[in-house]
């Protein structure tokens, strides 16, 4: 099976040629470096996403948050289900954890508040 993808690591955007056989990568082609590569790998076969969102504060207010890490892609919904039932304590700064364990990483604010 042939896969087409466009290489978001670094602003080249190379178009990059991917061949799957039984689950797994066996060629890529198109990219300048080996980043892309690697991308092609983990997309194809375990894709993986940073979430960026907004928390309510108890002053009903809204903070920025994201994952520190990334997630498995299909986590995504569950991921913003956590978020969305969140109430942050002020004041909050950033890098304060929001949420402690999220599929392997953390939420954490991307602002201050209050």
């Amino acid at each position: 099976m042939e896969r087409e993808l466009t290489c978001i690591v670094c602003p080249l955007g190379c178009t990059l040629s991917v061949t799957l056989e039984n689950g797994t990568v066996t060629r890529v082609t198109g990219n300048t470096c080996p980043k892309g590569k690697r991308y092609a790998e983990t997309e194809c076969i375990n894709p993986m996403r940073t979430v960026t969102s907004t928390v309510r504060c108890t002053d009903g207010s809204m903070v920025a948050v994201k994952t520190q890490g990334t997630i498995p892609k299909e986590k995504m919904a569950e991921c913003m289900n956590l978020i969305n039932s969140v109430i942050a304590p002020l004041p909050i700064q950033v890098g304060d954890v929001i949420i402690g364990e999220v599929f392997g990483t953390k939420i954490v604010a991307t602002q201050n508040r209050g």
